[in-house]
């Protein structure tokens, strides 16, 4: 059933997701089994830089990802020139950047709410410069991005935790341990999201990677962590971050896989529909 009582008849705003692009179908038959070789050889303990071959299949994966980059910048560009209201669903986290580089084009400046169970900080993971765990790295150097406020941080390493501090303020993470904690002591949730809300700019960016939700809402996504938002902790953020009067200018929801019991996609539809709904109502008044 359609309804929901922040957007009655949303069903009607004319949501329409565009069929993958054959080019890009057929470049992940090739360039995904190279991947997963590089991948198991650094699992294995593998040098791959001593390696000639597996250095020289890494550089054609980040080529390919690259392309993929410009793909999406190129698409979403065209959607945003249009006038539409865009979101990108993944698949990998690196399909994020290319449609942000395009909002850039259209919003002199604006921050990134990331739900997510990692910082996606890194500068390459694996040999491969736009893995998932590099996206939030890359949006970094995009001009127009002035803030990035994370939630749900729950797994993370030395370095990322360095880069968040040594950021002046531009990051702000939210670890999931500290709002817990926050949460068994009594603080509400409603002003654990206004605190989150007030670090943001007027245009906000929503980046959700589903693995910032509990585990069991995603079991099958490629890196599950204990721990994270429930579906309405999520939600009510969102509703909160609209009722503040931000924009979402653009949204992606990105690492879902259903699975055999097709679970995480009935989630990651649930999810898809209410994010569609919220950048709407958040821009109803220049619509």
């Amino acid at each position: 059933d359609l309804y929901h009582p922040d957007f009655h008849d949303m069903w009607q705003y004319g949501i329409h997701m565009l069929p993958c692009s054959k080019d890009i179908l057929d470049k992940n038959i090739i360039l995904r089994p190279i991947a997963k070789k590089i991948i198991q050889a650094y699992e294995h303990g593998d040098n791959i830089d001593l390696n000639k071959n597996l250095a020289e299949q890494a550089i054609q994966v980040n080529k390919g990802c690259h392309w993929l980059n410009q793909q999406v910048h190129l698409q979403t560009k065209s959607l945003l020139d249009a006038q539409k209201l865009v979101g990108v669903v993944g698949g990998s986290h690196g399909v994020s950047l290319g449609f942000i580089k395009a909002l850039s084009n259209h919003y002199e400046s604006f921050g990134i709410l990331q739900l997510d169970a990692h910082m996606d900080l890194r500068s390459s993971y694996l040999g491969m410069t736009y893995s998932h765990a590099c996206v939030m790295h890359h949006a970094l150097e995009v001009p127009s991005v002035s803030k990035l406020v994370q939630v749900g941080v729950r797994d993370y390493e030395e370095d990322g935790l360095a880069t968040v501090n040594q950021s002046k303020g531009k990051i702000v993470t939210y670890f999931d341990k500290n709002m817990k904690d926050q949460r068994f002591e009594g603080t509400s949730w409603k002003k654990i999201c206004s605190e989150i809300i007030h670090q943001l700019p007027e245009n906000v960016y929503i980046s959700l990677d589903i693995d910032g939700l509990q585990s069991w809402l995603c079991p099958n996504t490629g890196t599950p962590v204990p721990g994270g938002l429930s579906f309405d902790e999520a939600m009510f953020l969102v509703s909160e971050l609209v009722k503040s009067k931000r924009k979402i200018i653009g949204f992606d929801l990105v690492e879902v896989s259903p699975g055999p019991q097709e679970w995480g996609g009935v989630v990651g539809a649930r999810l898809l529909y209410y994010l569609c709904g919220f950048m709407h109502v958040s821009l109803r008044e220049i619509l």
